[in-house]
Formats: C-alpha cells, sequence, structure tokens
C-alpha cells in the first residue's frame, strides 16, 4: 500500500524515550492513514490497552517511519513494539505467507471469511511458528476487504489484460497471479501511483475499495472491476523478544485488546465496501464498477492450479503444510 522514506529526523524522534524492551509506551507502526481499517483497528488496540492499564500506545501511521520493510526492520530490531504489515510485503521475509495472495482461495462469502481467520489452525498454529522464526510475535491476522482492479479499458476476460500495467506490491507471487491473468504486473512504491496512472507509467492497480477511495486514485481511471478473485489481508504483530519479556497480564493485556480490534474491525467493514463504490461513483459518475459474472470469472479462476504450482516453488519449505492446512480450515470455516 502506501509508502514514504524514513527521515532521519523521524527515526531520531521514535528513539527518543524508553527502551523498547520494557517500555510504559509502546510504539505501534502501520501502512494506512488512521480513517482506514489498519488505522481504525489501531485506534481500536491503542483505546483497550490503555483502559485497561497504564500503558500508551503511540501510533504511528503510513509513511511516518518510512516504506513498509523500514516499519518491519523496525519491529524486529526492536524500535517499535507492534507492525501492522500485509504478507504481500512480509513474503520475502515469511515465504509461506504469499498463500493469502494465490488467487480465488480466500471465500467472498463474508460469515465464512470472518469464521476462517477466526478459527484457522494455519492463522493460529502454524503462521506463529513461522513469524517467531523471525523475530515476530503474531498476533492476529484480518481481511481488509474484497480487492479490485481499476483500469482505463474494461476487463471482463484475460484478453482485455493484454498490454495492460497492472501496479502490484513488490511480491513474486502477486506478479505470477497477474502474469496469468495476462496483465503485465508492474511493482511500483505506493507514493508513485497517482503519477503513474496519470502518465501511463501504469494502467491500473488493485486494492479494496475503501482505499481506491480514500487515495483518490479513482480520478485517473475509468473502469472498476470485481474479479472476486481476493481478499486483502493483513497482520499485527509485535516484537517477539519484547513481548515474552512481559508480564502475564500485560501479555494477556494485549491478546484482549488484539481480540477486541479484531471483531470491531470486522464489524466496521459491514457495507464498507458497497459504501465506498457508492462514493466513488457519486464522485465521478462517469466511472464504471462491474462485477463479473461466474462465466466471466472462470478462465481467471483457471489461472488457481498455475499460481498454487508456484506458491509451492516459492513459499518456503512448509508452503505444502501450509496450502493444505489452509484449504481444510477453508473448508470448515464453509461446512
Amino acid at each position: 500500500m502506501r509508502i514514504k522514506t524514513l527521515t532521519a529526523a523521524s527515526l531520531t524522534a521514535l528513539m527518543l524515550g524508553a527502551p523498547a524492551a520494557m517500555a510504559d509506551t509502546w510504539r505501534y507502526a502501520f501502512e494506512e492513514a488512521l480513517d482506514e481499517v489498519q488505522g481504525v483497528f489501531a485506534q481500536k488496540f491503542k483505546e483497550e490497552v490503555e483502559a485497561n492499564s497504564d500503558h500508551e500506545v503511540q501510533l504511528f501511521p503510513f509513511g511516518t517511519l518510512g516504506e513498509s520493510d523500514n516499519i518491519l526492520e523496525q519491529t524486529q530490531s526492536g524500535i517499535l513494539q507492534f507492525v501492522n504489515q500485509s504478507p504481500g510485503f512480509t513474503g520475502a521475509l515469511i515465504p509461506e505467507a504469499q498463500v493469502f495472495l494465490v488467487p480465488y482461495l480466500l471465500p467472498e462469502d463474508e460469515q465464512q471469511l470472518y469464521s476462517f481467520f477466526r478459527d484457522s489452525e494455519a492463522i493460529n498454529g502454524i503462521f506463529p511458528e513461522l513469524y517467531a522464526e523471525q523475530g515476530l510475535e503474531l498476533l492476529t491476522m484480518y481481511p481488509e476487504g474484497e480487492v479490485m482492479v481499476t483500469s482505463n479499458r474494461p476487463i471482463a476476460a484475460p484478453a482485455d489484460f493484454d498490454d495492460v500495467k497492472v501496479r502490484v506490491m513488490t511480491n513474486p507471487l502477486l506478479v505470477s497471479s497477474y502474469q496469468a491473468f495476462g496483465a503485465t504486473p508492474t511493482p511500483l512504491p505506493w507514493g508513485e501511483v497517482y503519477g503513474g496512472l496519470q502518465t501511463g507509467i501504469i494502467d491500473g492497480h488493485e486494492n479494496p475499495a475503501f482505499f481506491i477511495e480514500s487515495t483518490r486514485t479513482f480520478e485517473v481511471q475509468e473502469h472498476i472491476t470485481r474479479l472476486g478473485h481476493n481478499n486483502f489481508t493483513t497482520a499485527l504483530m509485535a516484537n517477539k523478544d519484547f513481548f515474552d519479556g512481559l508480564s502475564e497480564e500485560d501479555q494477556q493485556l494485549i491478546r484482549n485488546a488484539t481480540d477486541a480490534a479484531f471483531e470491531h474491525i470486522l464489524e466496521y467493514q459491514q457495507g464498507l465496501t458497497e459504501a465506498s463504490l457508492e462514493a466513488i461513483e457519486a464522485a465521478k459518475p462517469s466511472i464504471t464498477v462491474t462485477t463479473l459474472s461466474e462465466e466471466e470469472r472462470a478462465p481467471f479462476r483457471a489461472t488457481t492450479e498455475q499460481v498454487e504450482a508456484t506458491f509451492l516453488e516459492i513459499g518456503g519449505p512448509r508452503a505444502q503444510e501450509v496450502l493444505d492446512q489452509m484449504k481444510a480450515d477453508l473448508e470448515a470455516a464453509g461446512s
């Protein structure tokens, strides 16, 4: 999502204060603005911690402390206590997390999706071990909304993606997915996306509707297409040394705040996609929003097996285990 360059001043300001490991002031960075989904989650987490303890949580929205890789590194080193980041960015560090980018793996049905994120053995059992190997305590994963594609030409079939440069996060599996769709995936920093759409460096991008609305990228696009291929996933992590060094009481405080923020963000998202699309259409009546039929989605859905094969090649030593468990969890969530 959005990224900016870390400045010396911001890093200096961040490091002033109590040591990270046992600080009463906990620092929490995320990839979006305060009024976007990750920001709403973070504010609820902060509210719960501060209402139930003497601790303070400082929030650092997108761009405050640098790019996504900067805030992850700062969390691993203990400068930050918490970071909210999507598997699209952590995939280089934890390749198994790229499973969330396999198209048509996550369900469209909202209740099945929420049940999966609450109860998944992959999320609650396997991934905490993988994150711990990188010095991170995985606190939760949660969905942010249906991913849609913006463009300046209508997209109804893979052939329509021919020569269309779609901006994606820098992630090999996401690149593979859009190549399978027939597009030209183009990794680009978020700060260059709006200008890139204006000048034709890129022709489109993918994001949830709320983010397309809040970042105003619809202003320089003519079409939004709902392929139904994914839901944007993100994760809240803590520095593991910090978390392990806390008292049992504070660890439980964090878990409780995480659970409260998780349920809050699922409730917050009720109707958010449709409301965002309505706001976009009101602001730009000429834009078209198209939901592909199941028949139109079929050739896109047919690429899933190809992308899964790529995931098994590049998804790390536990890729097969993760994929198999994800599928079992999704089946259980749908029953």
